[in-house]
């Protein structure tokens, strides 16, 4: 059998990798650096550094983590010479028995999000760089010991005990996103809404709740918090009149909207007319563009189309490098469009015109005075063009690289899960 020098080389990448986390890595607890592992995960990795994410998003996690997973502490080596801090969270994870690790090592809680991540989206085209390389959202959570996840589609393809489900069996990489401040009661109340779901998922998917695979149209837009109280109403089996079609992450922020309602006790609020009172948003739906470049105050809105740029905003760059490296972002390859979904791919042909507006933006908001105003207008355009508030799978990323204490930061960033 001949064996291809592609895969030579990746062997010998994933040889150098084990190699080198045995030796510095071993029994480790919690999250280290080491220079032979970076640049051996450097390789694996191949991505951009605007698909890594700055200190700042970091959730605080302890010391002492309960795991025999590797953890790394990687710095994305593009970023080592510039002033920020931006990389990832490594757990270098083995698929058996992941979801017992996972909830024994509290790496995964519930609640916590669940972001697909596609490395090699990374100079694939403008849209899947300005998706961070994200392409889809579950929701998890812990119950008898294990990480569960619940996601639409609701079917096996996605939904199986212990992330066994195809998509997670295939899938190598898992951005891990935490909600802020989730209190006991709320966790227990979403297993119990995902449970529901869970054993009715064979009578209402698709008839009830299907999948809508039009990423730009939320429904957030046109019934506000009505889309979550019929999410519930089929959860409790009260079968409301037509079909609940929702996208991957407006299903999971449902979900976290119902953080507060215990089903048990509000059933009956959901057969009324109005929208339960229970029913809270997770976070703010984000604008198409926001402020926190360059204003970084606390009362700063990120925007869907600005996860690339705040990233490469942090690395405080010499103005040479950081227009190089923003206007990386939107070199075109459409061969890469091929790796994405029908859904990702649709919205990316819809918005293909507003990409070399969207770099023009991208330069001139990071630049002098001169520049920056006329580009504030311009992403006050964007805002104002039709595109709808949004909660894409890229958006709860995004939410985590606002500024630490800003008001409308709601959620952080956990660690990347490495399976192999």
């Amino acid at each position: 059998m001949k064996i291809s020098k592609r895969s030579v080389g990746r062997l010998a990448v994933l040889v150098g990798v084990t190699a080198a986390l045995s030796l510095a890595s071993a029994g480790a607890a919690e999250f280290t650096y080491d220079e032979k592992v970076n640049e051996q995960m450097a390789k694996k990795l191949n991505m951009p550094v605007f698909f890594a994410v700055p200190a700042s998003a970091r959730a605080p996690l302890p010391k002492d983590i309960n795991t025999t997973d590797k953890l790394i502490d990687f710095k994305h080596p593009d970023a080592k010479d510039a002033d920020g801090d931006v990389g990832l969270r490594l757990v270098m994870a083995r698929r058996s028995g992941l979801s017992k690790r996972l909830a024994d090592s509290g790496l995964v809680q519930t609640g916590d999000l669940l972001l697909s991540f596609r490395t090699e989206w990374g100079g694939a085209g403008a849209y899947p760089n300005i998706q961070m390389g994200i392409s889809h959202t579950g929701l998890a959570y812990v119950k008898d010991g294990k990480v569960e996840n619940i996601d639409n589609p609701l079917n096996r393809e996605y939904n199986a005990p212990g992330l066994s489900s195809e998509h997670y069996r295939t899938l190598d990489y898992i951005h891990v996103i935490r909600p802020r401040g989730l209190t006991d009661e709320q966790r227990a109340n979403i297993v119990a809404w995902a449970t529901r779901l869970h054993a009715r998922a064979g009578s209402v998917y698709p008839n009830q709740l299907a999948f809508n695979q039009d990423y730009n149209k939320p429904k957030y837009q046109s019934t506000k918090m009505g889309f979550v109280k019929q999410l519930g109403q089929i959860a409790l089996g009260q079968n409301p009149e037509g079909t609940l079609d929702l996208y991957c992450s407006e299903f999971a922020f449902a979900l976290l909207s119902l953080r507060n309602c215990d089903p048990e006790k509000t059933a009956d609020d959901f057969k009324g007319r109005r929208t339960p009172s229970c029913i809270e948003e997770p976070m703010r739906p984000l604008r198409a563009t926001g402020n926190v470049v360059p204003g970084h105050w606390r009362n700063s809105r990120a925007g869907l189309a600005d996860g690339p740029l705040i990233v490469i905003d942090s690395l405080d760059l010499p103005k040479e490098k950081r227009v190089a490296l923003l206007e990386s972002v939107f070199k075109e390859n459409p061969a890469g469009l091929s790796k994405m979904s029908v859904g990702h791919r649709q919205v990316a042909e819809e918005m293909q015109p507003q990409f070399e507006r969207l770099k023009s933006y991208y330069v001139g908001i990071t630049g002098p005075f001169y520049q920056s105003w006329p580009a504030r207008w311009l992403g006050m355009f964007f805002n104002i063009s039709g595109i709808p508030d949004n909660y894409s799978p890229t958006s709860y990323l995004i939410n985590t690289l606002q500024p630490e204490k800003d008001r409308h930061r709601t959620m952080d960033y956990v660690a990347t899960i490495v399976l192999q």
